[in-house]
């Protein structure tokens, strides 16, 4: 089923500047919880990783199996804990255009753990699975 995307104004896919800055906002002490919402693109765009493409193009869904096959050792290393990966069903309470395909619930023993994670060189490179799948996004960070 392909869903209409929002306007470009109102999609995302990576953080944009000083985003990451607002952790600083949560305990340092606390485990922090990041509520990811996923939409994949039908077709994943490697155009900014070539070096990763796959021989025959695939599916954004698919292309995300690639990703967290790839991040599980970096998430055990950083601590963390999936609490929750699935579908999503459909969108009760919200814009009509935010539509998800999938729901990612992480818990990470603090805030300094998860940024340690994503800085890390061998995950940003491995992240561009990532965004070579997703056509918007949300992360969410709460210190349940």
């Amino acid at each position: 089923m392909s869903i209409e995307l929002p306007p470009i104004d109102r999609r995302a896919v990576d953080p944009q500047r000083g985003q990451f800055g607002r952790l600083s906002e949560l305990p340092a002490d606390q485990p922090v919880t990041m509520l990811n919402l996923l939409r994949y693109r039908e077709v994943a765009d490697y155009s900014q990783a070539a070096d990763l493409q796959p021989a025959q193009p695939i599916s954004g869904a698919d292309a995300y199996r690639i990703y967290m096959a790839g991040a599980a050792p970096h998430l055990e290393q950083a601590g963390a804990e999936v609490v929750l990966h699935g579908d999503c069903g459909p969108t009760v309470i919200g814009p009509a255009d935010e539509q998800w395909d999938s729901i990612l619930v992480v818990r990470y023993p603090n805030p300094a753990a998860f940024r340690q994670m994503v800085t890390d060189p061998e995950y940003q490179s491995l992240a561009r699975h990532r965004t070579a799948a997703v056509a918007d996004a949300r992360l969410v960070a709460t210190a349940v």
